[in-house]
């Protein structure tokens, strides 16, 4: 078991942060060294030694380090070959980076509701939005709880169409005996700070097919040659989507330690279950079914129960120095995406319910028992 460090804690009841990195392994080693070797640029060695450490964590032959998550999605869609005229079915409830990441290839995201128990994508509905442009289906690990990701590929086998994860939130999350990131053809994750695993800003995609990381890597670099020498004659649109080496120190540091984080940040999701599930009008996120969740966000639904609305509940936690997040505003509200053409009209009814009631708590791999059981004694004495 994970020993945590004494933590400066005799202020933490005046404030506790939604999400704070933990940073107690080799980072300050392995990026003064980055500094010292003077490689600081995308050809350091740690770049390639993160690469293999996190594949091999995902259980994967291949990883293509990024600069953030959303190039990651970007990437992974364009190595598909994703292109303007297409459709890519995503969950209504998601990130906008989801979303974003489709419209960057000129493609329409098509949006589905959300499930009521686990609040991934609604699988039972993802069937009537098929279209003869659709091409694939982006699975999204809401919270670090993995998608039905057998019902989904039945689906995309049924209709020709490729399935990928965006498993920004889910390192290390396991379906069926596999980790998120080895379910699908291809996957992106995000290292950003409140990441169960983070490098500050990165990204990475993931994979077990040669030609789809070829493609990545190539695409990754502006599209220079991956095995010719450089005439700086470029023979495709590329991008600069690299990694430093200084985040890649980081990210190998944090990968050594991905299985005591994910326990943490696990240890805490069932702390929370337990001292929640029994207040009345508390309504909480359910495991999908033959699912291990990394719980990278500990979030609630408030309901008329509980006597007192989402908003006001916020306010009174802010009073015990408790901060906490809104969910996402679901993709069919975005001016942005309405205004690039998505079709937003419907009904996502659930997707709304968890936009308008939804929020969560403090979650970093940092916290203490007793800064949960504070958090939980708040929100249940103040129900009426």
């Amino acid at each position: 078991m994970l020993i945590l460090p004494k933590l400066k804690r005799e202020a933490m009841h005046k404030f506790l942060p939604v999400c704070e990195p933990m940073l107690i392994g080799n980072e300050l080693k392995y990026v003064s060294d980055a500094v010292s070797s003077g490689w600081i640029s995308s050809a350091g060695s740690y770049v390639t030694a993160f690469e293999k450490a996190f594949a091999e964590y995902c259980g994967v032959k291949h990883g293509i380090a990024v600069c953030n998550g959303t190039v990651a999605l970007h990437l992974a869609l364009r190595a598909l070959g994703v292109r303007p005229g297409d459709e890519v079915i995503i969950p209504d409830f998601t990130m906008i980076a989801s979303a974003l990441a489709v419209c960057y290839c000129g493609a329409k995201p098509v949006f589905i509701d959300a499930d009521i128990a686990t609040w991934n994508m609604d699988i039972s509905a993802v069937e009537q939005y098929i279209t003869p442009a659709t091409k694939g289906i982006m699975a999204v690990h809401i919270f670090g709880n993995p998608c039905d990701m057998t019902a989904l590929q039945r689906i995309a086998d049924r209709h020709g169409l490729w399935l990928m994860e965006d498993a920004a939130e889910a390192h290390g999350a396991i379906y069926h005996g596999k980790k998120a990131g080895a379910l699908s053809r291809i996957a992106a994750f995000s290292f950003f700070a409140n990441k169960n695993i983070t490098t500050g800003e990165g990204g990475m995609v993931v994979t077990d097919d040669d030609e789809l990381a070829a493609s990545c890597r190539y695409f990754k670099n502006m599209c220079f040659p991956l095995d010719a020498p450089r005439t700086y004659l470029h023979a495709d649109i590329g991008y600069n989507y690299r990694m430093s080496n200084l985040h890649a120190a980081i990210g190998l540091a944090q990968t050594e330690k991905a299985n005591d984080y994910k326990a943490l940040r696990q240890a805490h999701g069932k702390q929370y279950r337990e001292r929640l599930y029994t207040i009345p009008g508390v309504l909480l996120q359910e495991d999908t079914t033959g699912s291990e969740s990394v719980n990278w966000m500990n979030g609630l639904v408030i309901t008329p129960d509980y006597g007192h609305s989402r908003d006001e509940l916020i306010a009174h936690l802010r009073d015990h120095g408790i901060d906490t997040r809104l969910f996402f505003n679901g993709m069919h509200r975005q001016p942005a995406l309405k205004a690039f053409g998505c079709h937003c009209e419907g009904d996502y009814p659930v997707s709304d319910m968890l936009a308008d009631n939804g929020f969560y708590l403090p979650s970093s791999s940092t916290l203490q028992e007793s800064d949960i059981d504070h958090i939980c004694d708040v929100i249940a004495a103040f129900r009426r």
